[in-house]
């Protein structure tokens, strides 16, 4: 993989962290508040059906989960194991899709 490659899964890594970090804190909070408040599955289901703020929100999370993990994977599979080149990139855009599916599936369950 070239310099130019190598950077731009740098940038993409970092970028997600931090939009990880927001997103983690966001979701904690937001359990911590339905916790504390007694709030049932089935109250914070209705309060997330339907809403387009959440629905954004956790379209987010997702995307940032299907780029930051399948990054970091590729290099430990390079650092551990020594697998570099084609197959390595292509098993992690196969992780990252698979993410993207899991996750996306999930956030229109708590949507719709």
């Amino acid at each position: 993989m070239n310099t130019r490659s190598q950077v731009l899964l740098w940038g993409a890594q970092r970028a997600s962290a931090a939009i990880l970090a927001l997103c983690i804190v966001v979701h904690i909070a937001t359990i911590v508040y339905a916790v504390r408040n007694g709030l049932s599955a089935a109250e914070v289901l209705g309060r997330t059906r339907g809403n387009a703020g959440w629905l954004a929100f956790y379209v987010i999370f997702v995307a940032a989960v299907a780029v930051h993990a399948p990054i970091g994977l590729r290099n430990i599979l390079a650092e551990m194991l020594g697998w570099r080149g084609r197959g390595a990139d292509l098993f992690a855009l196969v992780i990252a899709l698979t993410l993207a599916l899991w996750g996306w599936r999930a956030v229109y369950a708590v949507f719709a």
